[in-house]
């Protein structure tokens, strides 16, 4: 069926690496989405894009 190259315990492996780089990117979408950021140390002071990736309510 997927040829001699892939068999049973191939196709699991598979799976489970397509599974959990989902869900990375399922996490990454959803920090990114509330305003949060891998890359954000959280002090803005410095950032020069600290207008764009928070909001500041006064």
């Amino acid at each position: 069926m997927f040829g001699e190259w892939m068999n049973i315990p191939t196709l699991i492996v598979l799976l489970i690496v397509l599974l959990i780089v989902g869900l990375a990117i399922r996490s990454m979408r959803k920090t990114k989405k509330s305003g949060k950021s891998c890359s954000c140390g959280g002090s803005c002071g410095g950032c020069p894009s600290a207008g764009m990736c928070h909001s500041h309510k006064k």
